[in-house]
């Protein structure tokens, strides 16, 4: 969701209501005049709610500078320099007095601490924090930085307590993993052990706690440790680039990883609560975090992608970009930051920039980068290839990958090579069995070609069972019975995918021939027009066109024709 509230309200949590008067200082007769303070005042709000960011610090700024002195202007401005990264800006106007919401003048006062930590001012940040005047929704992350704030001031019983909030058991994981970090500060490495093992203890360890434990073995001389924990985890997950690249750098006995400096350490601890946000769609809140992260360890490549994913969601391309660029070259982080910069342009139409960035990401040597590079050169039908890096990646000796196998299916299928594609699809099914959106690939597969067709229901009702919503998969329930030749299931079907999915040229093309079958041939003509004003392939146009210009219609496709 792109929009928390309307674009004259500010963003949820972090603001107050909308506001339904002119800014105080602002006569009514000024309302409409071009480049007054309302006016400039509206805008503003507008393109916070748009998510430029920017452009709303600008035109608030001026807004103020034209006599707006109404303190939900100062709010406005606020927010929109916290969200666009401008910290330094946005502490100066951290609302604060009478006139201030409760949740703005909450969310300043934890930018002021944040500001005053990354000046190296800590009293000044523990002033801020601990007041009392920073609660709801914020104790989590206050709970998490406060321990660093004590480190800063050589405060080292504060700097051990072990951060807890009631409930909530991110503070409680992440607590343990700063904690783990500071007993390594106060050189008790027992008990900085004792935490760093807590947390990489399970089934699955996240690669946070893994990346922290096994640096911290590097430092301690425990290379041999270091490469276990490192090995077991890439077992789990053989694609993790950060884990790759650590257990690279202790099998060549390079200079292990720093501990985490002060400010790290609390730019961690905003970055795990900006996680925690994000994924419960508390976007808003989640992007004040990251940038909060981010002022206080700007080379925080993963803080970096994280936040261009955000912007990405939220339509602001320019500072998704930005943000992705940020990893430099020779960085565990760049070859995916160049993969998502190329997928952003290639999103936007421009294809040569996005194939660019790609070549430039599977130069690194990353796997990662090769595969975006196969992806996109099929996005842009250059399947033959893509075919060529997926035979590399899949060569004897690989580790198998479902998706891989999915992916050069599907470019073969493209490439009428049916029985390679077919070989491939069922791999991927041996690999990942209960994968609804592949199921129903082979399922329609064969379903079109009139092959194997009670193998092929079953495929897609078991499909459709793990997703019922989906339309792709209704419409290859639809199709499979208009094979086999009961047209009014078939109609009463695709009906139900078209109401899913209204806009797909190919369920639409299905529901005409459907149509056509049973005698409404009126409503085929109409599906069949519609399709072409669908932005269909060149095979799903030449067939509704097809049909339009003989007036014969679809032929019956039966099984086993």
């Amino acid at each position: 969701m792109r929009h928390l509230l309307t674009a004259a309200c500010l963003p949820l949590l972090l603001v107050s209501a909308c506001a339904t008067a002119p800014p105080n200082g602002v006569t009514t007769a000024a309302l409409g005049a071009p480049g007054s303070a309302y006016g400039l005042f509206l805008a503003g709000s507008s393109a916070l709610g748009d998510g430029r960011n920017s452009e709303a610090l600008r035109l608030l700024e001026l807004a103020k500078a034209q006599g707006a002195v109404d303190p939900a202007v100062t709010e406005r401005a606020f927010t929109a320099a916290l969200l666009a990264g401008d910290i330094e800006r946005a502490a100066l106007l951290a609302p604060d007095g009478d006139g201030a919401s409760d949740q703005g003048r909450r969310m300043g006062r934890l930018t002021r601490a944040v500001e005053a930590l990354a000046e190296g001012k800590g009293k000044v940040a523990r002033e801020v924090i601990g007041n009392d005047g920073i609660g709801f929704p914020h104790r989590g992350a206050v709970a998490l930085l406060s321990p660093w704030v004590a480190a800063s001031l050589g405060d080292l019983e504060g700097s051990l307590v072990r951060p807890t909030v009631r409930g909530d058991g991110a503070v409680d994981y992440f607590g343990q993993i700063g904690q783990a970090h500071l007993f390594e500060r106060a050189r008790r490495y027992d008990e900085a052990e004792t935490n760093f093992k807590a947390v990489t203890g399970g089934e699955s360890p996240t690669e946070i706690a893994v990346s922290a434990y096994g640096g911290f073995l590097e430092r301690r001389g425990r290379r041999p440790d270091a490469l276990a924990l490192y090995d077991a985890a890439l077992r789990r997950n053989p694609d993790n680039l950060a884990l790759k690249a650590a257990r690279s750098r202790a099998a060549t006995r390079k200079p292990p990883p720093a501990a985490p400096t002060v400010q790290q350490g609390a730019a961690f601890a905003l970055l795990a609560p900006a996680v925690t946000l994000i994924s419960n769609k508390q976007t808003q809140v989640g992007l004040a975090y990251l940038r909060l992260s981010l002022r206080l360890d700007p080379e925080r490549n993963d803080g970096w992608l994280m936040l261009g994913d955000l912007l990405q969601q939220q339509g602001d391309t320019t500072g998704a970009r930005a943000a992705y660029l940020r990893p430099r070259p020779g960085a565990p982080e760049f070859a995916s930051g160049q993969s998502k910069l190329a997928w952003s342009y290639q999103s936007a139409g421009d294809k040569a920039e996005a194939l660019k960035l790609a070549r430039a990401a599977a130069a690194t040597g990353v796997r990662d980068g090769r595969l975006t590079l196969a992806d996109l050169l099929s996005a842009n039908g250059d399947d033959a290839a893509a075919v060529a890096i997926w035979n590399t990646e899949l060569a004897p000796g690989q580790d198998a990958d479902w998706q891989l196998y999915y992916a050069r299916g599907r470019a073969y299928g493209r490439m009428d090579r049916w029985k390679e594609a077919e070989a491939d699809l069922l791999q991927a099914i041996r690999l990942r069995p209960d994968e609804s959106e592949l199921l129903n690939y082979l399922g329609y597969g064969w379903v079109d070609r009139g092959e194997r067709l009670p193998e092929a229901m079953a495929m897609i009702e078991k499909a459709l069972a793990a997703n019922p919503r989906s339309g792709a998969i209704i419409d290859s329930l639809g199709w499979a019975h208009y094979r086999l030749g009961d047209y009014k299931k078939a109609v009463e079907v695709i009906e139900q995918a078209i109401e899913l999915e209204a806009g797909d040229p190919e369920i639409n093309n299905h529901l005409g021939d459907a149509y056509w079958m049973v005698g409404r041939k009126d409503e085929a003509v109409f599906q069949w027009r519609r399709v072409l004003t669908l932005n269909p392939d060149a095979k799903i146009k030449a067939d509704a066109e097809k049909k339009l210009a003989s007036g014969l219609g679809p032929s019956p496709k039966l099984a086993g024709q």
